[in-house]
């Protein structure tokens, strides 16, 4: 994350609640002083400084406000609404849900001499809750069998992405003659609401986008902008005048049809310098296998299954981090760290080993096995 690397500020110096506490409990004593001319000193028990810690934990709490109040207006640490405002003074604005589209044929058994009507927003189903609708009106004319039309999932998200072929097969509510339908092509388009992240480096890379595209961070800026499912950009170029764009989505390689899409948007003549020659891509894959064995010290016998729960959710984390970025070097070492602080005692690695991938190439996860090797004395 961009953001990741900018310096960490506070507008309460990093003050905690001790500090509030000890400096009230002070300027009591020297007060007290100034008037009395006696010494005080407040014991732990004291009602004075029992009312002081209840001060000092209201006034603590002003300060977080205050404090996170300040921080939002800085990318670093804008989250929520309070981002979407900092990005839409610079003209960058949060990338909404799209539903996935497929094709949904409808076939009859015999030939009619009436047409057959689909109506709009006929659904199919998987039988797993999931619908999709017509996205129009569709007939099947006289004397033909099937009529093939656009629908889009009734729910929006990559959640109806990838579906293969022929999966959705149940007609939700019965038509007239219609004896089966099924999707033609493999659902895909679905995309989740733009995530803070991605936002960011959007809002981040806002004045590439001040000019046509050419500088790099020009590029990346408008592939990113295309569809809001796209994660990691690439841009190089090897040859003069040639372009290499290469890009993947938060479900991996783009398909095709993405690809075509970048490649219309960039088509643009005020996105691309006409002295160009943009060349669009999904990157090579690099598969690695995680095999790996971790141990849990017998101090920690008690916590066995919390941890081997922790080490699990550990090993996602690591896949998700080392598939996330193209070119991102495989390496082990963020395994082992990653499984450690879940809780392991010790941890080995029989694969991955560590292997450097060039700037074109994302690594891909192959086959997962993670052993528990039992417990082990300290």
């Amino acid at each position: 994350m961009v953001t990741d690397n900018f310096p960490d500020i506070s507008f309460i110096d990093d003050s905690t609640i001790e500090d509030v506490l000890t400096q009230m409990i002070n300027d009591f004593q020297s007060k007290y002083k100034e008037i009395t001319k006696k010494e005080v000193s407040l014991a732990q028990s004291d009602p004075y400084r029992l009312m002081m810690y209840a001060c000092a934990v209201q006034i603590y709490q002003a300060m977080q406000y205050a404090d996170y109040a300040g921080k939002v207006s800085f990318l670093k640490y804008a989250r929520g609404d309070y981002l979407d405002n900092l990005a839409a003074i610079r003209g960058v604005h949060r990338l909404q849900a799209t539903a996935a589209t497929t094709i949904l044929k409808f076939t009859i058994d015999t030939p009619l001499q009436s047409v057959v009507g689909i109506p709009a927003g006929t659904r199919a189903t998987n039988g797993n809750d999931i619908f999709f609708a017509t996205d129009e009106y569709a007939e099947i004319k006289a004397g033909e069998t099937t009529v093939s039309v656009s629908a889009t999932c009734t729910e929006e998200g990559s959640g109806g992405n990838n579906f293969a072929e022929g999966e959705f097969n149940v007609l939700v509510t019965s038509l007239p003659y219609i004896t089966s339908v099924e999707n033609t092509i493999q659902t895909f388009g679905g995309s989740d609401r733009e995530s803070d992240d991605s936002l960011k480096e959007r809002a981040y890379e806002i004045p590439n986008s001040y000019s046509t595209a050419g500088p790099v961070g020009a590029y990346s800026y408008f592939v990113k902008e295309i569809d809001q499912s796209i994660t990691d950009v690439i841009v190089k170029s090897d040859t003069p005048g040639v372009v290499q764009i290469i890009f993947i989505t938060d479900s991996g390689k783009p398909d095709a049809a993405l690809i075509q899409k970048v490649e219309d948007a960039l088509a643009d003549r005020n996105v691309r310098p006409l002295t160009d020659k943009v060349e669009i891509s999904g990157p090579k894959e690099q598969t690695y296998n995680l095999d790996m064995t971790y141990y849990i010290s017998s101090s920690e016998k008690a916590s066995v299954a919390a941890i081997q729960t922790n080490v699990d959710a550990a090993v996602t984390i690591y896949n998700t981090w080392q598939t996330e970025r193209i070119g991102r070097d495989i390496n082990p070492s963020y395994l082992i760290q990653k499984v450690m602080e879940a809780g392991a005692k010790r941890v080995t690695v029989a694969s991955p080993a560590f292997t450097v991938l060039a700037n074109d190439t994302i690594a891909k996860i192959g086959k997962v096995t993670v052993k528990y090797g039992g417990l082990e004395d300290d």
